[in-house]
């Protein structure tokens, strides 16, 4: 039961890191063209997802503190680090699309 627990936190993180990442992405192509209402819905949405995976990884956080280990397999290795790669990208995709705001204004 703790293993089927552990792996529907894992697939959540891939699955919640991988749509933040897809919707940073679309963010940015919609800024790229001057769509910043939708550039702001779509990382409003990355944001939401993030939160998701996050929720994902506290689970997994508050079962090892509370004693019950969380074998570290290479899928929840991966799972890290989709999570760790949709937060660099959401934080470089808001910087990208404040440039493309300011291009705008200009």
């Amino acid at each position: 039961m703790e293993d089927e627990k552990n792996l529907e936190a894992i697939m959540g993180l891939i699955m919640n890191a991988g749509n933040a990442k897809s919707d940073a992405m679309e963010a940015i192509q919609a800024a790229k063209t001057g769509d910043f209402e939708a550039a702001d819905a779509k990382m409003k949405d990355a944001n939401q997802s993030l939160v998701l995976a996050h929720h994902s990884q506290t689970g997994m956080l508050t079962q090892e503190a509370q004693g019950t280990h969380v074998p570290v397999t290479l899928l929840t290795v991966h799972s890290q680090d989709h999570l760790m790669t949709a937060i660099a990208f959401c934080d470089l995709a808001k910087e990208l699309i404040d440039i493309y705001r300011r291009i705008d204004e200009k």
